[in-house]
């Protein structure tokens, strides 16, 4: 078995890397933290120049034509640099949504919109309930050349910054799952009120209030009553690509921790010296390559077209709780400058 990632994949993690190190420095993470847009303007032109924007998408609508897995490899290398914005949402949750369920049409003009720059998210979670369909109460009602939308959706990411979301609704009275749709709505639309949230992680998500919106007939992705299969996929996609990020942060965790305990002198030696320590740092490691190779195999298999519900599922769950794990012990070696 090979493991090795391909020439350019390590082109791409090489290149991602050096610019992230001088681009995104922890002084501008948290200067993020504080605007309101949550993202630097500048620093998003400068990755859509990169060609970041359209890794994914075919060299038709603007993109690279790369893979899920190439994909993965860059997500790493922003969740090792904590990079703030709304990449997720506009490239995974957005851009990937329309190439696998889009029109042609819609795929030409959106996926070379999201390759240029534009900033499109996902609508999908309501106030009372979960990744369920039948929580999902927002509605669509057609009337003539449109769709009427009436409802709320929370923690939608990045929607105050957004040109277009991809909104779930119900177009059928009395079903769960065969009774949902996708479209297309642009975020400027009358009707629409977004609102933030303030969040824990200082993370820009919001409230959005759909009071009889208008959105075309032509702006339905997939066929009608048929959005929720296309939401699933969404989540396994958003879920590795979640997870890729934690895998990149969980390593600069442990070179962080591993340099300070090289350096770090108490009792009249390096702390490094410890078992204890050694035990913590070797801990570390080994949650840190299971969730590496989780998340690598959920993504090849999904970049391969194959069946991967259980490889996804396996990632999230161990992923998730790993990264847990993997702070608390470089806290634990840090000590009191580690909070």
């Amino acid at each position: 078995m090979d493991f090795e990632l391909s020439e350019d994949q390590k082109m791409l993690r090489k290149t991602a890397r050096d610019f992230l190190a001088n681009e995104c420095t922890k002084a501008f993470v948290r200067e993020m933290e504080r605007d309101e847009k949550g993202y630097s303007p500048d620093l998003w032109q400068k990755m859509t120049d990169l060609g970041w924007m359209g890794l994914p998408f075919p060299e038709q609508c603007g993109g690279w034509g790369g893979s899920f897995l190439d994909l993965a490899v860059l997500m790493e290398e922003m969740g090792r640099a904590c990079l703030p914005g709304p990449f997720m949402a506009s490239v995974v949750l957005g851009g990937l949504t329309i190439l696998e369920a889009g029109s042609d049409a819609q795929k030409q003009q959106c996926l070379t919109a999201i390759a240029g720059g534009d900033i499109f998210t996902l609508a999908l979670t309501e106030p009372n309930g979960g990744y369920d369909a039948a929580s999902i109460h927002t509605k669509a009602t057609a009337h003539g050349d449109d769709f009427v939308m009436t409802g709320t959706k929370f923690y939608v990411p990045d929607a105050h910054v957004a040109s277009h979301m991809l909104v779930l609704a119900r177009t059928k009275e009395g079903a769960k799952a065969d009774g949902l749709s996708l479209f297309l709505v642009d975020a400027k639309s009358h009707g629409i009120k977004c609102t933030q949230l303030k969040t824990i992680g200082s993370d820009k998500q919001c409230e959005v209030v759909f009071d009889n919106v208008k959105v075309p007939k032509a702006n339905l992705v997939g066929k009608l009553h048929q959005g929720w299969p296309i939401v699933q996929k969404t989540l396994q996609l958003a879920a590795v690509a979640k997870c890729a990020e934690m895998v990149g942060a969980a390593q600069q965790v442990l070179e962080m921790t591993t340099a300070y305990a090289k350096d770090r002198i108490q009792f009249d030696k390096r702390i490094g010296t410890f078992q204890a320590v050694q035990h913590h740092c070797a801990n570390m490691l080994i949650d840190i390559d299971g969730m590496r190779m989780l998340t690598y195999e959920a993504a090849w298999l999904l970049s391969a077209g194959l069946p991967a519900d259980k490889e996804v599922a396996m990632a999230k769950a161990w992923v998730s709780d790993a990264i847990v794990r993997v702070a608390k012990l470089g806290h634990q070696v840090h000590g009191g400058v580690g909070y």
